[in-house]
Formats: C-alpha cells, sequence, structure tokens
C-alpha cells in the first residue's frame, strides 16, 4: 500500500506558503532594524555613562539577534519537515 502525502489536496496551500515566507522576510528586517536601533542606543548610552539604559540596549541587541536565529532556523526546519513529510 502506497500512501503519500497529497499537497495539492487542499485549495490555497500555495497562498498559505506566500503568506508564510512574506511573515518570515518582516520578522528578519524588523529584527535587523531593531538590532540596528539597539546598537545605536547601546553605543550612545555606554558613552553618556548611562549605564541603565546601555544595559536595557543590550537587552534589545539580544532580542534581536534571538528573533533573527530563531526566524532563519524556523525556514529550515519548515524545509526540513516538508522533506520528511515527502519521504513517507
Amino acid at each position: 500500500m502506497d500512501v503519500f502525502p497529497n499537497f495539492d489536496g487542499l485549495a490555497g496551500v500555495s497562498d498559505l506558503e506566500d503568506v508564510v515566507g512574506a511573515l518570515l522576510t518582516i520578522v528578519l528586517v524588523a529584527a535587523v532594524l531593531m538590532l540596528i536601533v539597539s546598537a545605536v542606543a547601546w553605543a550612545i548610552a555606554s558613552a553618556a555613562g548611562n549605564y541603565a539604559t546601555a544595559g536595557k540596549a543590550r537587552g534589545g541587541v539580544l532580542v534581536a539577534l534571538g528573533a533573527a536565529v530563531l526566524a532563519g532556523g524556523a525556514i529550515a526546519w519548515v524545509n526540513w519537515l516538508i522533506g520528511i513529510g515527502r519521504q513517507l
């Protein structure tokens, strides 16, 4: 018995792939912008001696890096899952 997933069985699957791709692009662009803004704020706050603001900006840099890594990893993970699904 040969049973394989039918990716064309549901209407709108290609539209869903387009929407997910667009959302991941928006997340990556927002993460890069957040990284730039937080890095600039960190530099200015450190130069001015405002260590509380520098610490918050450093947290922003780490959150932005984490968001970019998770969004990039999500692309690879979804592609891996689709590849595994096609092998079944």
